[in-house]
């Protein structure tokens, strides 16, 4: 039986052009800086962010590991939201390899506002860890995939330059945030200092992501990428399906974002409770009673043909991707209401 994967953009399998571009891929060694892929790759990241360089790198969490690294020394203080990937899904990377200290704020809009930020950017005392970094992150994935608007981003990272701040950019899913508001990624990229981009969520390549900056924080952010294990030899092979999906695959993230709208506006007349979100992207968030026996009702639609997660007791995501089908996406979606009718 074939099943309708919901649970992440992350589980997408590269198509038959894609494995032909890995496939016929030149390669050479990448500690050396010379494999011809990757520097291509590269090049066409810091393009597409207005950045001058760019680091491939094996995965987001990589990514954002290495810039907060490259960012801050150990005990100073890294400003970032209480919701995002960094403080809740890295494995507190940040603090057992960094020793930087995590500065949290409220982050339930999509992004910290000005005034919560500028609590933390005290004046110089030997009692405080400084502030040093405010790290963002675009779309927001534990917020509901929440796609902060153009003008709002600019606003709260202008906030944080005048305080001194240097900023880092969660941007695994920047690109939806770019489809969303019909703008270019460089819409956000160019207010921050550094950013990571994911290739593996809603781009659809195997692995692999980048970080973009300037040439002089790239060459220390190789540095660390060295230092954690991050080095790579014939990286071509997986680069050069990352590269097909930055030259492919952008465009085509507003289809995701229909099925995503088409999948709420589904269970909603079927009297689930959806979230609202200002700006929402391919993801969907729903919540059932809690009556609902959560474990029972997951494998109950997974032996229907539907597999998707809880993120939170009684709280779901269904996120739509290059390899599901606005037919799929119907389907699935009448099975999981069914599905609540039933088990609630």
């Amino acid at each position: 039986m074939a099943v309708i994967d919901l649970k992440s953009d992350t589980v997408t399998k590269p198509g038959e052009e894609m494995r032909k571009a890995m496939y016929e891929a030149e390669v050479g060694d990448d500690v050396y800086g010379e494999d011809p892929t990757v520097i291509a790759l590269e090049k066409k990241a810091a393009a597409l962010t207005g950045k001058e360089a760019a680091l491939f790198v094996v995965s987001g969490t990589m990514g954002n590991l290495v810039s907060l690294l490259t960012h801050c020394s150990p005990g100073d203080g890294a400003i970032l939201g209480q919701k995002s990937h960094i403080y809740y899904y890295e494995a507190g990377g940040m603090s057992a390899l960094g020793g930087i200290l995590p500065l949290t704020v409220d982050d339930s809009q999509g992004i910290p506002s000005v005034e919560d930020i500028s609590h933390w950017c005290r004046p110089a005392n030997v009692h405080f860890a400084p502030a040093r970094l405010l790290c963002l992150e675009n779309t927001h994935n534990k917020g509901g995939g929440i796609a902060v608007s153009p003008s709002t981003f600019r606003e709260v990272a202008e906030g944080a330059r005048e305080m001194g701040l240097a900023i880092h950019l969660d941007g695994a899913r920047i690109f939806n945030a770019a489809a969303a508001w019909n703008v270019g990624a460089d819409e956000f990229t160019t207010h921050v200092d550094s950013v990571q981009i994911c290739l593996s969520k809603g781009l659809g390549a195997p692995v692999g992501s980048l970080i973009c900056a300037s040439s002089t924080f790239i060459e220390e952010a190789r540095y660390w990428r060295k230092k954690v294990g991050g080095g790579m030899r014939q990286a071509g092979i997986i680069a050069a399906g990352g590269l097909y999906s930055l030259e492919n695959n952008i465009e085509r993230l507003a289809e995701d974002h229909c099925n995503a709208a088409l999948m709420a506006g589904i269970l909603a007349e079927a009297g689930i409770e959806v979230e609202e979100s200002p700006q929402s992207t391919n993801m969907v968030f729903f919540k059932t009673p809690s009556s609902l026996d959560e474990e029972m009702f997951l494998s109950s639609c997974f032996s229907k043909g539907v597999q998707f997660s809880s993120v939170e007791p009684g709280r779901f995501r269904l996120v739509t991707h290059i390899d599901v089908s606005r037919e799929q996406v119907i389907q699935a979606s009448h099975i999981i209401a069914k599905e609540v009718q039933c088990w609630s």
